[in-house]
Order: structure tokens, then C-alpha cells, then sequence
């Protein structure tokens, strides 16, 4: 790993984030400019980086069901849009350290259905209770006292609460590893509740809040938001003439 510039140009005093195996934090930070292979360092470290640089990421809170109809709730922040046609999301899963399938991948592995609840700043305590690794007879949903109603185009509930819900079918994954898998799933329909999208798919940050992650306990919330239009290259060549 390479560190350049002279740390006393590039200080500051605000907190760095952290976690809990290498407390790092201090008052006075130098902050150097970093390059380091990823193949050098350690899993942690790349986590740790990746999670601290992309972000913020937002949250899937999936329900998903069992065979048996046992309904399981579970939050991933390795989660985003990957194209609108088809209608494509993508959930990084993982397994347990004993490489057994969690609740989630077993149950979309079984029944190729699953619910994306959108996450804001009223669900965010609930949906942290979801990621407690909770014992296979204990319920996530009852743990975190949350309401299921019926999805319309799966069999899978959605959240009640929750301000918005993708309705998924499997499509495709992708086993990297043992533990790491990127699963591809298509939304077939998407529900807002009453005043986060109008009816020409306008949607109000300001109702929506949504939540997103960052890395280890920290999140965000209410982002500002600010516009700026594409420029067609037409108007680029026109407004950059000499």
C-alpha cells in the first residue's frame, strides 16, 4: 500500500468511522492519499473500504417465504436497480461461516419469490431488529413487531409499514465463492403507499425518507437533494464555441 502527500496538509477533526475489531479513531486524523491492491489486504480490510467509499447504499428489507409458509424478514445493503428492461434488481447474499444457506437465500433458492420492502427513517429501528441472527423457530416479524399484508403478483407478503415494496421473481444467481452469492430477480410489481408517488410516478423525497447505509453503524437519512439536468452534446457544442 502506497501513502502519499505530507500529513500536515491533509488533517482533520472529524470522526472516522470505525469498527469494532480496530477502534481507529482519534481527534487529530492524517488523512494521506491511500492506493492499496485489494489482493494485498485482508477480507475485512476490503469490506471495510468498499462499504466506507460506496454509499450510501440503500436497504432491502426482503420478506420471504418457506416451503412450509414460514414468512422471514432480512435487511441487505448489497442491493441496487441493475436495469429497467428487463426490470432487473441485484441482492448480494452470503452464507453462515459453516457455509449453510441462511433463511432468506434458502427460501428464494425453494420458492424463486421474494419481497424488496424499501426502508425508511420509521421502519429503520424494525429492520435492525430483522438483522439480529435470530435461531430458525424465533421470528424476525414478530421480534420486530412488524405487520404483513398481501403482495398481489407473489405469494410472498410485503411489509405494512413499510413506504414502498418490489414484488421479485428469480431470474438468475451466481456463486463466487462458497459464502458469496449475486442473485438476479425481476421486479413484476411495484406498491408505494398514499402520498410517495403520484400517479405520473413522481415520487416526494420528503415523504418517502428513505434510509440508506453506510458502513458498520452508521446510516443516513433525509439527503439533500439537488438537481442538474443532462446536457445533450448538441447543446454542449453550442454553449463551449469559441
Amino acid at each position: 500500500m502506497r501513502r502519499q502527500s505530507s500529513c500536515g496538509e491533509f488533517r482533520t477533526s472529524v470522526a472516522r468511522i470505525f469498527d469494532s475489531t480496530n477502534d481507529d479513531r482519534h481527534e487529530d486524523i492524517c488523512m494521506p492519499e491511500i492506493d492499496v491492491r485489494f489482493a494485498n489486504i485482508a477480507a475485512d480490510r476490503r469490506y471495510k473500504i468498499l462499504c466506507s467509499l460506496v454509499i450510501p447504499r440503500p436497504i432491502a428489507l426482503v420478506t420471504s417465504m418457506s416451503e412450509d409458509g414460514v414468512v422471514n424478514a432480512a435487511p441487505f445493503s448489497f442491493f441496487n436497480v441493475f436495469g429497467d428492461t428487463p426490470p432487473i434488481i441485484a441482492l448480494g447474499l452470503h452464507r453462515r461461516p459453516d457455509r449453510t444457506l441462511k433463511d432468506t437465500t434458502a427460501n428464494i433458492h425453494a420458492t424463486r419469490e421474494f419481497v424488496v420492502n424499501l426502508v425508511d427513517e420509521t421502519l429503520a429501528e424494525a429492520m435492525n431488529i430483522t438483522a439480529i441472527d435470530f435461531p430458525a423457530q424465533e421470528s424476525e416479524i414478530v421480534a420486530a413487531n412488524l405487520a404483513l399484508t398481501a403482495s398481489t403478483d407473489v405469494k410472498v407478503p410485503r411489509i405494512a409499514s413499510a413506504p414502498a415494496a418490489l414484488e421479485c421473481r428469480w431470474v438468475h444467481s451466481v456463486s463466487f465463492t462458497a459464502e458469496r452469492e449475486l442473485l438476479l430477480a425481476e421486479v413484476v410489481r411495484a406498491w408505494t403507499r398514499e402520498g410517495v408517488m403520484d400517479d405520473k410516478f413522481n415520487v416526494d423525497f420528503v415523504a418517502y425518507q428513505p434510509v440508506g447505509r453506510l458502513y458498520y453503524s452508521l446510516y443516513t437519512r433525509k439527503p439533500e437533494v439537488f438537481e442538474m439536468q443532462r446536457i445533450a452534446h448538441a447543446d454542449w457544442v453550442k454553449a463551449n464555441k469559441p
